[in-house]
This record gives structure tokens, sequence and C-alpha cells, in this order.
């Protein structure tokens, strides 16, 4: 379940990734921040739908 949190982070770092290029005016940073939030965000959705929430205990 370990992939769902590093999935998550992924997605996380895209998201401010995506507005540090904007305030940059950076179009291509743009381009590859969104696709990077797209990729790995629909990954964390369907794992999560498909494996459920990570858990502390086993």
């Amino acid at each position: 379940m370990g992939l769902v949190i590093i999935f998550a982070l992924v997605t996380l770092l895209a998201l401010y990734g995506i507005v540090r290029s904007l305030r940059q005016k950076n179009i291509l940073a743009l381009l590859f921040g969104l696709g990077t939030a797209a990729v790995f965000g629909w990954f964390t959705i369907m794992t999560v739908i498909h494996h459920g929430f990570p858990t502390g205990t086993h």
C-alpha cells in the first residue's frame, strides 16, 4: 500500500510545480506539471478505488 502514498506525494509535488510555473510564466514546466499531475493523480485515484486506503496495521 506504500504505492498509494508515493503516487499521492508525486501528485502533490506536481501540483506545487504547476503553481510555481504559473508564477514564473514557464509554459514548458506547466505542460510537464499538468501531464504529471494528470497521470499520477489518475493512478492515485484508481489505486485507492481498487485497493482501498492504506492502513497502519496489518
